[in-house]
Formats: structure tokens, C-alpha cells, sequence
């Protein structure tokens, strides 16, 4: 973070005064991975839930889940201070001089650097977004049924963020030029957030449904 103060560290109130206020970040991209990582929280909670005898078959499941889901959310509250970062790097190469060829070229590339990483932090937040989903999904049927519905919560919440993100990613594409690595990031997300449709769809229905499924290793798919 450009002030040394990381969004972890701030409570709920303290951020979110600072999101509804007219300072450019935190912004959409950290919100969209604060809520990234909400949706992750709910994962190692609902796996933390379900550690109880008639559910032992699932142990293993609930132990990955758990300690994945802390992993997830404190990356993703990571890529929060990384979004905020990346925006005031961009916007700092937009303030820099161009009244000569020189500084125009110069400018015109630390532009390009600044939106190529502004780009990168939202992908890998919907990269990780989809890791949440696929948690969340693994769980549904293995879990605590008291508490699955904190599932459906945590699908929903890990696919607004990804989309979130994924606007991100697109805003700043502009700004990189020809660069064929463009293409490249476009087919990328259209592949993660089709996985992330599927598999949260995947997820509320399992759960909706109240359905009881094997342990994973036990059937070759969901």
C-alpha cells in the first residue's frame, strides 16, 4: 500500500469509509477481491463446521478445504492492497511529462508497464476466485448441512468478484496497444469465469437439492 497501511489491517467501517469516499482507492478491483476473500472465509468456516462423526469419511476434505480457504482469503485481501497499488502506479505514469518526443515515448511506455500490471492483480484475482469456487463446490453434499448454505453464499460472492475483476482486467487492456498478450488474457477469462458459472451453478444446486455425496477419490466426478 502507497500509505503502509494494508486494507487487512483496517476494520470493516475504516474500509469502507474509505471506499464510499472520493479518493480513487480503494476502488472497484480491492472490492471485488475483499469480497473474494468474504467468499473464502465462508469456505474454511462451512469446512471447519463439519468436522463431526457422521461426516468423518470426509475428514481429509474438510482439512484441505479449511486450510485452503485461509490461504485464498488472505491472498485475496493481498491482491486488495496489490489492485490499490497497481492503480496508483498507473496513474502516476499518466502525470508524467510529454512536451517533448522524448517524454511522450517515455510516458507512453511506463503507461503501457503500469496497465499491463493493473491488468495482471484483477486476472489473478479471478484466478483465485475461481479456486474459492471450486472449494465451495467440493463441499457441497460433504458438509455440515446446517451450514451449507453459507455455500451458496460464497459461489455467489466468489462470482461477482471474479466478474468484478474481470471488468478490471478488461478497462485497462486499452491502454496496452497492439500487445498480442491481450488476446491471450481475453480467452483466459472467458475460459475462467465459463469454469466458475459452471461450478457455482454446480454448488447451489447440490445444495438446494440437499443432496449427500460420496467422498471425493470415491466418484469420478461431481
Amino acid at each position: 500500500m502507497q500509505d503502509q497501511t494494508r486494507f487487512r489491517d483496517l476494520t470493516l467501517g475504516a474500509f469502507l469509509e474509505r471506499l464510499s469516499s472520493a479518493e480513487p482507492v480503494p476502488g472497484g478491483g480491492s472490492a471485488a477481491a475483499v469480497a473474494g476473500s468474504l467468499a473464502a472465509g465462508l469456505v474454511s468456516m462451512v469446512a471447519a463446521l463439519s468436522r463431526r462423526q457422521p461426516l468423518i469419511q470426509h475428514s481429509h476434505l474438510h482439512d484441505y478445504a479449511e486450510g485452503e480457504g485461509q490461504r485464498l482469503a488472505a491472498r485475496l485481501l493481498h491482491l486488495a492492497d496489490e489492485d490499490a497499488d497497481a492503480y496508483a502506479t498507473y496513474a502516476a505514469a499518466l502525470k508524467l511529462p510529454r512536451s517533448t518526443q522524448q517524454e511522450s515515448d517515455a510516458r507512453n511506455a511506463a503507461k503501457r508497464r503500469a496497465a499491463r500490471v493493473a491488468a495482471e492483480v484483477p486476472l489473478e484475482t479471478v484466478e483465485a476466485c475461481l479456486e474459492v469456487v471450486k472449494l465451495a463446490e467440493g463441499l457441497a453434499g460433504r458438509c455440515n448441512l446446517n451450514a451449507s448454505s453459507d455455500l451458496t453464499v460464497s459461489s455467489l460472492l466468489a462470482e461477482a468478484a471474479a466478474e468484478g475483476a474481470a471488468a478490471n482486467v478488461r478497462v485497462n487492456l486499452p491502454a496496452l496497444g497492439d500487445d498480442p498478450w491481450i488476446a491471450d488474457v481475453e480467452a483466459r477469462l472467458r475460459r475462467l469465469l465459463l469454469d466458475l458459472s459452471q461450478l457455482g451453478e454446480s454448488c447451489r444446486t447440490v445444495v438446494s437439492e440437499g443432496r449427500v455425496r460420496e467422498p471425493v477419490g470415491l466418484v469420478a466426478a461431481p
